[in-house]
């Protein structure tokens, strides 16, 4: 088994063998913990004998667990097929795909996503004639959230003796809500939110079904544990409380989705809500140099909610990181651009190479500009997701049809191409389907096609009876290649002559292709839809250029060189967080995982001017709470901004704050003085750092040097 031990350190070592009880790992930005989960995962396979069908692994994006998966099937080879390597919402789907039935949904119950959610609510206000000036789909989307918040509303959807009920004492939002739930139920689609809801209830009210798959369950791994809510927690911790065995790995300090729900605590605090925690710290980075990580662990350091690891590597030294400081945009976007391509002609780097961070999307206006201007290539890695674009919708719904011929996917393709089936005619064929309580498809099946002539119906529904036929013989790739051809589709999308809709059915096919070769098993229809029903990441960029993206976007990315732009109080930190010290905190996590993207260079810009407010612009506090001789500046701060910055730090912190400015007056003592401080008593002051405004005294009574402000008023000269 040494195999699963070559090239790790010794605290690697020691997680990827521990492997009974709780256990947590806090594994630093770099520091090689996927490697951790995938041999440890092999060695309780071969080293332990422990079969595939008993450890679970879930993670929280399919990118995260693809690669997993590809890894371990490298590994184990033969022994690779049935693993539970998954989100948290697709192992919630294997659960319910494999007992749902026991709250009476059929296995073939369907997943929706945002678009589908739209659909379904554009049904509904054209019923009650409403119309956006009543709630924007957005917002609404969010009040349907806030209410599944409380899982009460599951039993009206599982218990045929409750049902959805309406009074005329209910508001419009009540009304809606529940004909959402309603159609919910018509369609059997189960939205994001209600994949771990359904699982809870079905533990909580089918007990048998929890022992079973607690028994099966002999191990459980958890990565990105800092970002769990509290149905993430809830849902692996009745999982593990038959065995035991929860190894779960995380980094406090890459803790940037509380606004979704993340509680970091639960990590934090893990040894303390389960007995006999062993904790292990990866903290030996990979992926960047001795500079870059001096700066991300003097910024991470000023955040009270972590538990304190400094990052180190072996890596050689680098340059420094840079803070360019311009006049106005103009500079900071020139100053970009021409590192870049200073870079590429005398560092032989390629465009591609090189990632600026942001922290919100309209950050990156003025970069876009200019890169636009100097004529360098970049992509934007956000916006629309890659499986919300139209061409890509339509395609998954003819897959859909295949499986489930559900009412979502019926709407989208009977008419994409068009088969002169339009709203009157669907109009008529809802009102029978109603009538008779089935699906769309399913009434079209039975009824009288005679009612539906002059359309192109016929052809519609053998291509869709064919591959119900043929499908499970063949390729998920092939099934989409040959389904739209012969729907019709793929000579639509060549006649309407949009190129990037055609290379973006090809980016499909082909990342269905790479699945396939993949997976660690044979991939089926069911698998992929499954699969990509819960994709929630960004779409591939293979061409040579530059990535423009946000700092969350780019979560688990790693980048040779490194631009951070708009570094600037009110962006970065985000004005909102400015006086509330969690806020804030999770403003720093950020600033923290922007730097240890990069693995040669890191470079954080900001510029003069004045934002959409009318305010005056300020570099971020964040520049300033750490030594200012660790980064080189460039560009001149002027003294009355550099005051300005100052005072608004000082008057407007929700925390106690240090400035970190050169005042060379303020060293009343000498290296080698003898102090006294009120707490930590008699030191020795062994050096003063001007740049950083603070006396470095040895401490007898804690045996360790500690930074102490040289403003300070309780330090007092040592006498006996």
């Amino acid at each position: 088994m040494e195999k699963y031990f070559e090239n790790l350190n010794p605290p690697q070592i020691d997680a990827v063998s521990s492997t009974e009880g709780y256990i947590r790992v806090l594994a630093g930005a770099g520091s090689g913990k996927t490697k951790v989960l995938t041999n440890r995962y092999a060695y309780l396979v071969e080293g332990l004998g422990i079969s595939t069908q008993n450890i679970l692994c879930v993670t929280f994006t399919n990118k995260a667990a693809n690669e997993m998966r590809k890894r371990i099937k490298r590994l184990l080879h033969e022994q690779s097929e049935g693993i539970y390597i998954s989100t948290f919402h697709g192992f919630g789907v294997k659960i319910l795909k494999e007992d749902i039935h026991h709250i009476n949904y059929p296995k073939n119950f369907s997943i929706i996503d945002t678009e589908d959610q739209k659909t379904i609510l554009r049904e509904i206000y054209e019923e009650l004639n409403l119309t956006i000036k009543f709630m924007k789909f957005k917002e609404l989307l969010r009040k349907i959230s806030l209410f599944k918040l409380n899982p009460k509303y599951i039993s009206w959807l599982v218990d045929p003796t409750k049902g959805i009920t309406f009074d005329d004492s209910m508001t419009t939002l009540d009304i809606v809500i529940r004909k959402y739930l309603y159609k919910q139920r018509k369609y059997f689609a189960l939205d994001f939110q209600d994949i771990l809801n359904f699982v809870m209830y079905l533990f909580d009210n089918h007990l048998d079904t929890l022992k079973k798959w607690q028994s099966r369950l002999h191990y459980i791994q958890v990565d990105e544990f800092q970002d769990c809510s509290d149905q993430q927690y809830a849902f692996v911790s009745r999982l593990a409380q038959k065995n035991n065995n929860l190894f779960v790995v995380g980094d406090p300090d890459q803790t940037i989705y509380t606004w979704r729900g993340a509680k970091p605590q639960y990590l934090i605090n893990f040894d303390k809500n389960h007995q006999n925690v062993k904790t292990i710290i990866l903290n030996q980075n990979y992926r960047s140099t001795p500079e870059i990580l001096d700066l991300s662990n003097k910024i991470i350091k000023n955040n009270k909610l972590r538990i304190d690891k400094d990052l180190f590597t072996e890596n050689p030294n680098g340059i420094q990181t840079v803070h360019f400081h311009g006049k106005n945009e103009f500079e900071e976007t020139k100053y970009v651009i021409s590192t870049i391509n200073s870079y590429i002609t005398t560092k032989s780097a390629n465009f591609k190479d090189f990632c600026i961070l942001y922290r919100a999307n309209n950050v990156s206006r003025f970069i876009e500009q200019g890169l636009l201007q100097e004529d360098v290539p970049y992509v934007v890695l956000s916006g629309v997701s890659f499986f919300e674009r139209r061409e890509i919708k339509d395609a998954l719904a003819y897959l859909k049809m295949v499986i489930y011929s559900d009412d979502l996917s019926f709407l989208r393709t009977v008419n994409m191409p068009k088969r002169k089936f339009g709203k009157v005619k669907l109009k008529k064929l809802k009102e029978i389907a109603d009538g008779n309580d089935n699906t769309l498809y399913n009434t079209l099946l039975i009824s009288d096609r005679n009612a539906f002539s002059g359309t192109d119906i016929e052809s519609y529904i053998a291509v869709i009876e064919k591959f119900k036929k043929e499908y499970s013989k063949m390729k998920v790739s092939e099934i989409l290649r040959d389904i739209l051809d012969q729907s019709g589709y793929d000579i639509l999308l060549r006649t309407e002559g949009d190129q990037d809709r055609i290379d973006n059915i090809a980016e499909l096919l082909f990342s269905i292709q790479n699945l396939e070769h993949e997976y660690g098993e044979p991939l089926t229809l069911e698998d992929y839809l499954e699969q990509v029903s819960l994709y929630t990441d960004t779409e591939r960029q293979e061409k040579d250029a530059v990535k423009l993206m946000t700092i969350h976007s780019a979560k688990g990315l790693e980048f040779p060189y490194v631009f951070l732009v708009g570094f600037n109080d009110g962006l970065l930190p985000n004005f909102r967080a400015l006086k509330d010290l969690n806020k804030l905190e999770e403003e720093r996590r950020l600033t923290y995982v922007a730097v240890t993207r990069a693995e040669k260079e890191f470079h954080m810009t900001e510029s003069e001017g004045y934002t959409f407010q009318g305010a005056r612009k300020i570099p971020s506090r964040f520049i300033f709470e750490i030594k200012q001789n660790i980064f080189t500046r460039i560009g001149e701060i002027d003294k009355d901004l550099l005051e300005e910055s100052i005072k608004t730090y000082t008057n407007n912190s929700p925390q106690p704050e240090t400035i970190m400015v050169k005042n060379s007056e303020s060293n009343l003592y000498e290296i080698n003085s003898f102090v006294k401080h009120p707490i930590f008593g008699k030191g020795e002051i062994k050096e003063i750092d001007d740049s950083s405004g603070t006396y470095k005294i040895y401490f007898e009574s804690i045996d360790s040097i500690r930074e102490i402000n040289q403003n300070f008023k309780g330090l007092k000269i040592y006498s006996n």
